[in-house]
């Protein structure tokens, strides 16, 4: 949901700690002035009488426990006209309010003819929010805006409306003023953050209604401007400034800012520096000669790339004075990401602040013969030149003499390739000065005082700069698209992108297209991937071979799925094991750099390793063991997604026509937790799917994707749920299976026609409705009739729509399906709507509402509102529609129905254009077009044309031209016929004929 530009909801204050409270014990005392003015103990708010006793509370809580005369509190309440009892009604009113708080009334006191409030620390919440602001402006001096940005948005929500409401006197009036603008410009500089964090679609329709209340603040105008040109509307952005200018020149005879004037100057010649800005890459000081020996570190690599923030992180870490750094940093990751080189580079670049000497040990801690730290500790004693009679025997001896050896010596050790911390525990010097560098694929977590450091694998970019690097500029130039598909299938995994560039380097006739056509088959890929004594399959060999029994299981069986990630849960199911048993797995494998934890309870593969765990899986597990693990999964993700279902939509009788499941799948708490797991599982859900979508699992697949379609609904996965709906229907038809290929053109149908592909929606539900019918499937016969009925609605055939759903209506209720009922009757409210019917579309809208809010439906009670706000609006009855659809955006942004609510925001627009609104009507189009709407494209103009007619209104005549312009554009190019009304709009805009929007909001608007 969008930033409104008011205030966000009040959240609790702060509470000073007072120790273990017993639930008798009341809760400690808090006031607030961000909004009423209020005191408030535990959650119970007491009373702080009239309005002039809250202005003398407020002024004595504003002064920060300052004490304030009984003069400065008369001026601060009544200012120039005191009444002749003014000291007498201070009295009373402080006497009243130490009534009121209480036990707490000694906060009030009396001294020197005046009184003071002293609050404990956290109970005001402008304190609070001045700390917030405080921290927030550290953390953006020092480069952290996304907390910056979190810790303003924690002080903006502290806000309930508009401050110190209600209070009389001019003390309050001033106050008022000042908080006010102080909210506004931590509002700027939260958009600020929000820009430089790449925010900038978001940002827009805040920003847009910002300008519409304050439109001669510069400030947010040049935000404005900043934010449409990095979402790709240029012609807008200058648009703003043409009417900034203007209205600067007839309000204030003024011409803008130096700084406004400049960004419009950067945006014509669009200045590459007006994107967001990245982490600027720190100088570095040249190494300094070689110390003395030992100088056992292995050659630097000479084309070294990546990893530059570490570095620079590490280096400025080392060269703290008097060597106080983090004595140990353990460096860890997967086989091939580049520890060894990196770690080597490290030291390289710190050699001069170690003038005692570097040592350096390989560890082969990923082989079965580890070095011994004793074998290791006598290597180390006799490179700080012990002699051989002097090394005593036992591990402990030598690891003490080490010790002794090094004290007063500044030394690097860089312990490579270690096994596990047991190994590496002697060979610590712990000595101040000298500094430990290990590498290993096992994250040691019980390396007592380590500074512990997940590398991972490299960007984009410099993957591709080290495959330059290694290939030459010139090759690289000439097929820059062929090396990005090179570096993408090796994963950005140096070792890989190394191996692959050294292999094009060795064969002079490749091209660069030719190694990545190789590349691109992911059975052969690891094959590939070998040159000379290197090879990626080989490293990842010796990390396998050394996983316990149950490791390696859980290793090769979770490879198989073909989602990005997946979830603790969703793993458990793969490995037919409890959740608990199942993450002792998974945390083991992440301990040896085999499996990333990207956030807790979800985990993924490197690209190139998931490939080596699907070999495995491929060699090591039986072809029926491998299936049933899919078929677990799918199993999970069917049950759990028909319970989020059934959740959604009570009385459903869809479920009941899905495909048995051995998995009971997830319980949830609430809505809100069963919708965050959908969403959160999107991407891995389609995925299985796509996966299971052949054979004898083909019908399980077909009935997720149709319980799914919240996914299509809500605008995330809409493009990828119809390309799979037309691969899992294809496939259908292919094997003869008609139920699942009727269930799959349903969900086919209904993903394009949120996309506006009205025309081919019907053809697939045309198709999907004879299937279904041929072979008496429940789960469509109500559905197709509904969806088909919707389409033609959409088609503009009229008779044919109120046909379909007439006959829905009727299957719904043969089937006892009350929401299906309820949405065909809504749907046949449109159709009334169209032809005429204003009072019979009233009615039955209605009934859909009614039947939804017997039922409890939230989400389908949002399409029942959104139905009435628009049989209303055709009524004119504009108030009565504003109502219905607000509900409806409230109800379809909580069910996260990203389409339905930028639809209905749409709709608002409309309403509020209509009843003369253009600030309102202009900021629910801007939201309209941040989120997306059902229509594509089309929709897109449409929205944009009301825009401008909106923004024309509020004098914003060049930036509406603007968004005509493309509406135009896309019209045209659509072969709408709309296209004829914006270029009557621009016409007339040509033509000087102004204003515009009186004509469009002299009556209602008709839905489409």
């Amino acid at each position: 949901m969008q930033r409104t530009p008011t205030s966000p909801s009040p959240r609790p204050l702060a509470r000073p700690a007072t120790g273990q409270e017993t639930p008798h014990e009341p809760g400690p005392l808090r006031f607030t002035v961000l909004g009423p003015v209020r005191a408030i103990r535990g959650e119970e708010q007491l009373s702080t009488g009239s309005p002039q006793q809250r202005a003398l509370l407020a002024t004595l809580l504003l002064r920060g426990g300052q004490t304030v005369t009984a003069p400065e509190l008369i001026d601060a309440v009544w200012g120039d006209d005191p009444p002749e009892v003014a000291i007498a009604a201070l009295r009373t009113y402080a006497s009243r309010l130490r009534k009121a708080l209480g036990a707490d009334s000694d906060v009030l006191v009396s001294e020197s003819g005046g009184y003071a409030i002293r609050t404990a620390p956290g109970a005001l919440d402008v304190d609070v929010a001045e700390q917030l602001a405080a921290q927030a402006e550290k953390a953006g001096q020092s480069g952290d805006r996304v907390r910056a940005r979190e810790l303003i948005n924690k002080a903006l929500s502290l806000w309930n409306g508009e401050a110190l409401a209600g209070l009389p006197g001019p003390y309050a009036e001033t106050q008022r003023s000042r908080l006010a603008e102080w909210h506004l410009s931590l509002i700027e500089t939260r958009l600020d953050h929000d820009l430089e964090l790449g925010l900038h679609t978001e940002a827009v329709p805040e920003l847009t209604a910002l300008t519409a209340a304050h439109p001669l603040r510069e400030r947010l105008r040049e935000l404005l401007m900043l934010a449409l040109y990095r979402s790709g509307r240029q012609a807008e952005a200058l648009a703003v400034y043409a009417d900034t200018r203007r209205l600067l020149a007839e309000e204030l005879g003024v011409d803008p800012l130096p700084e406004l004037s400049d960004l419009q100057q950067r945006i014509l010649e669009a200045d590459k520096t007006l994107l967001p800005s990245g982490t600027p890459e720190s100088d570095r000081a040249d190494p300094a000669p070689p110390p003395p020996v030992p100088l056992q570190l292995p050659a630097d690599t000479p084309d070294f790339t990546g990893s530059t923030t570490f570095v620079h992180e590490l280096s400025e870490q080392l060269a703290t004075p008097n060597g106080r750094a983090t004595a140990v940093w353990a460096i860890h990751g997967i086989a091939g990401i580049g520890k060894t080189a990196l770690a080597v580079h490290i030291a390289h670049a710190a050699r001069h602040l170690f003038p005692d000497g570097q040592l350096y040990v390989d560890l082969q801690g990923s082989t079965p013969t580890a070095a011994a730290p004793g074998a290791v500790l006598g290597s180390f004693l006799r490179a700080l030149g012990t002699p051989d009679h002097s090394i005593p025997d036992g591990v402990e001896e030598r690891a003490a003499l080490y010790r002794s050896k090094l004290g007063g010596r500044r030394v690097l050790t860089l312990l490579d390739n270690a096994r596990d911390a047991a190994q590496v525990r002697p060979l610590l010097p712990g000595i101040e000065g000298c500094v430990t560098l290990v590498t290993s694929r096992t994250r040691m977590i019980d390396l007592a005082g380590a500074h512990l450091v997940d590398l991972d694998v490299m960007s984009p970019e410099e993957a591709l700069a080290l495959f330059t690097r290694i290939v030459g500029v010139e090759r690289v130039e000439a097929e820059r698209d062929a090396a990005m598909d090179v570096v993408a299938a090796c994963g950005f995994l140096p070792l890989a992108v190394r191996i692959a560039a050294s292999r094009l380097v060795a064969r002079r006739t490749w091209t660069v297209s030719t190694l990545a056509r190789r590349l691109g088959d992911e059975r052969r890929r690891l094959d590939e991937l070998r040159a000379g004594d290197l090879a990626v399959k080989a490293t990842f060999e010796l990390g396998y071979g050394q996983l316990e029994a149950q490791q390696a299981r859980a290793f090769r069986l979770l490879g198989l799925a073909d989602g990005p990630d997946i979830s603790l849960t969703a793993a458990a199911a793969v490995l037919d094991m409890d959740v608990s048993d199942a993450e002792d797995q998974l945390e083991s494998l992440v301990d040896t750099s085999l499996l990333d934890s990207v956030v807790p309870g979800r985990y993924r593969y490197q690209d190139l390793v998931r490939l080596f765990a699907r070999a495995c899986a491929e060699r090591d597990e039986r072809p029926a063991d491998r299936d049933a693990a899919v078929s677990r999964l799918l199993d999970f993700y069917l049950a759990t997604t028909a319970g989020v279902y059934a959740r959604e939509r009570p009385g459903d009788r869809l479920i009941k026509h899905l495909a048995p499941t051995s998995h009971p799948g997830l319980a949830f708490p609430d809505d809100d937790a069963a919708l965050d797991w959908l969403f959160s599982e999107g991407d891995c859900l389609l995925a299985c799917a796509a996966q299971a979508g052949s054979g004898a699992t083909l019908r399980r697949a077909t009935d997720l994707l149709l319980i799914a379609s919240d996914l299509a609904e809500s605008g995330s996965h809409t493009h990828r749920y119809a390309a799979l709906a037309a691969k899992l229907s294809a496939t259908a038809q292919a094997s003869g299976d008609p139920q699942a290929e009727s269930r799959a053109r349903s969900a086919l149908a209904r993903a394009l026609s949120l996309r506006g592909q009205h025309q081919e929606a019907d053809e697939q539900a045309r198709q999907a409705m004879r299937i279904g019918r041929a072979v008496e499937d429940p789960a469509v016969i109500g559905r197709l009739p509904n969806l088909r009925g919707v389409t033609a609605i959409l088609l503009k055939r009229f008779d044919e729509a109120e046909a379909h759903l007439l006959e829905a209506i009727d299957a719904f209720r043969a089937d006892q399906d009350r929401p299906g009922e309820a949405a065909a009757l809504c749907n046949l409210s449109r159709v009334h709507i169209e032809l005429g019917r204003t009072m019979n579309a009233i009615d039955v809208a209605q009934q859909g509402v009614r039947i939804y809010e017997s039922l409890g439906l939230g989400l389908r009670l949002a399409n029942g509102k959104y139905a009435l706000g628009q049989a209303l609006i055709s009524a004119g009855r504009g108030p009565e529609a504003l109502e219905a659809l607000t509900d409806a955006v409230s109800l379809f942004h909580e069910s996260r129905q990203r389409l339905w609510e930028g639809m209905t925001h749409h709709r608002l627009a409309e309403v509020q254009l209509a009843l003369h609104h253009p600030a309102e009507a202009a900021a629910h189009a801007e939201q309209a077009l941040a989120l997306g709407a059902i229509g594509g494209e089309w929709r897109r103009a449409v929205v944009l044309t009301l825009l401008g007619k909106a923004l024309m209104e509020l004098g914003e005549g060049d930036r509406a031209e603007a968004c005509w312009r493309k509406a135009l554009s896309i019209h045209d190019e659509l072969g709408t016929a709309e296209a004829d009304e914006v270029r009557l709009l621009l016409g007339r805009l040509a033509q000087h004929v102004l204003p515009i929007a009186g004509t469009a909001a002299s009556s209602p608007p008709r839905p489409r």
